[in-house]
């Protein structure tokens, strides 16, 4: 029997039962295989894949939806991937073209690598921000932090979802619950017995990753970082809204190093929403 065309090969949803594909589709184009980071995706998230005949999957994304359900107000798209074997005949264009039918409305934004900024741009993404992946060993100096930190609680809960939605600006409820189990650490900062900031920091093949980083201002950001440092011996790797310079040279002076930037893209809406100030750090590039 011929081998099908790319373009005859349907477009399906993903689901947790294809963890392991996604991963060897990860492993195929040299990124780690993140099995830990795709369980959450594809279980908080719409996977989209196409099957290749011979086995495995020909391609794979995930959007990952906020506000409400049914509705959403915002959806992030990540983890945008095309087999080796089948890269540079179109098969990521039309995937992304499924999405964009599929989202209809609703606005999007997604963190593009140099490599596929540009077929976002000709699909219509528009750059509005950078964020920069610093990664290393974390080394307190200078100044203990002044804002105070602990573990979250399960009573903190509601309230770190109440600040996340006032920063974010949409509602992230149904990833932002899953945290206590994907991560190992979950801090909040406190002022006066409030919480001013909240930090999660979760496994990701040979390092820790901060994220989210929702903070007051700087300063707490600082104090969340480290708490959350100071409880693993990996390297810790961020992704940092630019614009938040200071925060950027304090780690940098503490032992992380910049790997990276990618562009923050935005589709059917100029601007995130939220108060960029005090939002630092997404979940996870992936899932914004």
């Amino acid at each position: 029997m011929p081998t099908p065309s790319l373009a005859a090969l349907p477009i399906r949803r993903l689901t947790p039962r294809d963890l392991t594909a996604c991963a060897d589709l990860s492993e195929d184009r040299g990124w780690p295989r993140e099995e830990h980071k795709w369980g959450l995706l594809l279980t908080a998230g719409k996977g989209y894949g196409i099957d290749d005949p011979d086995g495995g999957l020909v391609s794979a994304c995930v959007v990952t939806e906020y506000g409400t359900t049914g509705r959403p107000a915002l959806g992030a798209i990540g983890m945008v991937l095309v087999a080796e074997r089948h890269a540079r005949q179109g098969v990521g264009r039309r995937l992304m073209q499924y999405v964009l039918t599929e989202a209809d409305t609703t606005p999007l934004t997604l963190h593009a690598t140099p490599y596929g900024q540009p077929l976002y741009e000709e699909l219509g993404f528009k750059v509005t921000g950078r964020a920069e992946m610093v990664l290393g060993h974390f080394t307190p100096g200078g100044r203990p932090p002044v804002i105070a930190t602990r573990p979250a609680t399960a009573e903190d809960v509601a309230t770190i979802l109440r600040l996340d939605e006032e920063v974010f600006g949409v509602d992230r409820t149904h990833v932002l619950t899953r945290l206590p189990a994907f991560a190992d650490h979950l801090h909040v900062a406190v002022d006066n017995g409030r919480i001013i900031g909240y930090g999660a920091a979760w496994p990701n093949v040979d390092t820790q990753v901060v994220g989210p980083l929702i903070a007051r201002d700087t300063e707490t950001a600082k104090a969340l970082i480290t708490s959350l440092a100071a409880r693993t011996d990996r390297a810790v790797r961020t992704d940092i809204d630019v614009r938040h310079a200071e925060l950027l040279t304090w780690v940098k002076d503490r032992g992380l190093a910049s790997v990276a930037f990618n562009a923050v893209m935005t589709y059917g809406v100029a601007e995130l929403p939220g108060d960029w100030t005090r939002r630092f750090a997404p979940v996870t590039v992936a899932a914004g």
